[in-house]
């Protein structure tokens, strides 16, 4: 009776049913997120178990040391090869993890990354080309000026170039950010052609991938030429600007039409204002690429292409105005008559002010304009055209036969002045003989003048 009254008394175990749920904060972020990630942050691969990586990792350590294959500096020749056979060790075992379509640990990139940080980012030593003079040409200069340490820059390019190719565009989007892509911008800097060219090559590549970063990019890269257009010293040389161009002419290329008033302000803006440099015949080709391609997308921008080209025309530099001659004309190639009839005086103003031009090479390409198939269809095909442009024309072929001293000049001249005749005769004889009279006008005024000035000069003699 006793144990069936402790049966009796004994309390109930707590049912599974009765027991009090958790609420706290944890407890609710876990039932929420059982992967332990914060909202809004990117999961990471695991860290590989393969002991290779910590291999790799600790040879990417191992390069850290920065060689400036400097006289003087320390350094011994086994300790720059030494450093270069690990530097080609890590970039064959980033190759091959490309080559089998294998990501890269998170470790690995992290530590490739500070490796090129450490390698790369650096000051820029001095230019070692002189400061250009008004003229723009320099025939003291250096042809190009080679990097000492370029051994091992251009394996650490190399690394750089397979890890971005071999990652795919989220893992780059979690180790790459936007300070890392400004020390490359800065990198273009450099005097070495070499390494500005491969710069060139991964700066694309990561703006290739890296999608939402690619206004900063823009904007960053505008933001460099602008500098040199606005802030360099006028004499410096300006290097990188061909590649960033380059890179900006495939950006302009994947433009859709009709254009963002972005690209519309990179042109007038950015573009058309590096006409003004002492240096743009350094990149003229690349620019040149650029604007035409604003102008085959969008035809209406040709008048605020010419009207910038006019604005930024050289007085002294012979060898920009030439070039800015060919851009003219390649702009003249691709819009219609209606567009050429608004543009003809000015452009055309221009060009025969450079026919007579005393430089032999100015004048020769701007009277090679006229051998151009489209203009000289442009301007005979589009009514009232030759009766504006002619007189001008005429006015310089006709002071060059007389007065030019090259002869080579002087026979081109003759040439083109038989194809004007041949196109226009009645056109051309009438502006000769305008010509003429404009001249017997002003040889009397000037007679006339000279009579003053000796009676001023007489009464002035007679008065003393």
């Amino acid at each position: 009776m006793g144990a069936a009254a402790a049966e009796v008394v004994a309390p109930r175990p707590p049912s599974a049913a009765g027991k009090r749920r958790s609420t706290t904060l944890r407890f609710l972020f876990e039932l929420e997120k059982p992967d332990g990630l914060l909202p809004g942050t990117a999961k990471l691969p695991p860290p590989s178990p393969e002991p290779a990586a910590d291999s790799l990792i600790d040879k990417i350590a191992s390069c850290h040391r920065v060689f400036t294959f400097a006289a003087g500096a320390g350094e011994s020749d086994e300790e720059r090869d030494a450093k270069r056979d690990r530097l080609v060790e890590v970039l064959c075992e980033v190759r091959s993890a490309g080559g089998k379509q294998r990501a890269l640990d998170h470790r690995v990139m992290v530590a490739l990354l500070r490796m090129v940080a450490a390698n790369l980012f650096r000051a820029m030593p001095p230019s070692a080309y002189p400061p250009l003079p008004p003229d723009g040409v320099d025939e003291d200069a250096p042809a190009m000026v080679l990097a000492p340490s370029w051994p091992h820059l251009q394996v650490v390019y190399d690394i750089l170039l397979s890890a971005v190719t071999a990652a795919d565009a989220k893992a780059l989007r979690n180790h790459v950010d936007r300070a890392f892509l400004s020390g490359l911008l800065a990198l273009f800097g450099s005097e070495d052609p070499r390494e500005r060219d491969r710069l060139k090559t991964v700066y694309h590549q990561l703006y290739s991938k890296l999608t939402g970063e690619r206004a900063f990019m823009r904007r960053s890269m505008a933001a460099a030429l602008l500098r040199l257009v606005y802030e360099a010293p006028a004499a410096e040389r300006h290097c990188g600007v061909a590649e960033l161009l380059e890179i900006c002419g495939s950006i302009i290329n994947g433009f859709a039409v009709p254009l963002k008033e972005e690209h519309r302000a990179f042109l007038a803006r950015v573009l058309l204002p590096l006409h003004r440099t002492r240096w743009a015949h350094t990149y003229h080709r690349q620019l040149a690429y650029c604007v035409l391609q604003f102008v085959h997308k969008e035809p209406g921008l040709a008048a605020a292409v010419v009207t910038g080209i006019l604005r930024h025309w050289p007085v002294t530099n012979c060898q920009k105005e030439v070039l800015l001659i060919e851009e003219l004309e390649e702009i003249l190639d691709v819009i219609d008559p209606d567009q050429f009839q608004n543009l003809a005086v000015p452009v055309c103003s221009r060009i025969a002010r450079c026919v007579s031009s005393c430089s032999s090479q100015v004048a020769e390409r701007a009277l090679y304009v006229w051998n151009n198939e489209r203009f000289l269809e442009l301007a005979t095909s589009s009514p009232g055209v030759m009766e504006k442009i002619l007189p001008a024309f005429v006015a310089s072929v006709e002071d060059n036969l007389e007065r030019h001293w090259s002869k080579c000049v002087q026979q081109v001249t003759a040439s083109i002045k038989a194809l004007l005749e041949q196109v226009a005769p009645d056109l051309y004889a009438r502006c000769a003989a305008d010509l003429a009279a404009r001249r017997s006008e002003a040889e009397v005024a000037a007679a006339v003048r000279d009579a003053r000035w000796r009676k001023l000069e007489m009464a002035a003699a007679g008065a003393f």
